[in-house]
């Protein structure tokens, strides 16, 4: 291991780039719909299954559905994944921003009043205010398909 400002690392092993973030879904027509209003592309839906998932994520007898939607830059990808067999355990759809574990996704959007018009037109709501923070984003939270916490930031300038 080295040091890197103050920081432990693994020598020889870098991470190149974030590749995805998934999110596990119950209605995957939904979730795509919802991500795709938002701007981002499908790039792909599939089937997975057999030994090899099942080792991947440490169950057995997995059949899921995957999607794979990119923002269009192409540097950002979102991995939405439905869990056929085993069944899915209930999670707290409405859980607040401070609950433990990965809470929210984030995108740079224009015209945040837009978007928020057409996301609420499809059932989305706030969950807080739309605010700005300083001369740099307008910015909030707003909670889609499944519980999932989206958040808007329109850059100021």
């Amino acid at each position: 291991m080295s040091s890197v400002a103050g920081t432990l690392t693994i020598e020889h092993v870098a991470i190149q780039r974030m590749d995805h973030v998934g999110i596990v879904v119950d209605d995957l027509p939904a979730a795509i719909e919802f991500f795709i209003e938002l701007g981002l592309e499908l790039q792909g839906q599939r089937p997975v299954e057999g030994r090899w998932v099942d080792r991947v994520v440490g169950l057995d007898g997995v059949l899921a559905e995957i999607a794979m939607l990119q923002t269009p830059d192409g540097h950002g990808r979102l991995e939405l994944t439905t869990f056929h067999r085993p069944s899915i355990g209930g999670g707290d759809r409405h859980a607040p921003a401070n609950t433990a574990g990965i809470r929210h996704v984030a995108f740079a959007v224009e015209d945040i009043d837009g978007v928020l018009d057409a996301l609420r037109a499809r059932g989305a709501e706030l969950v807080g205010e739309l605010e700005r923070y300083k001369d740099s984003y307008r910015l909030c939270y707003v909670r889609g398909p499944e519980g999932i916490i989206v958040e808007l930031a329109e850059p100021i300038g």
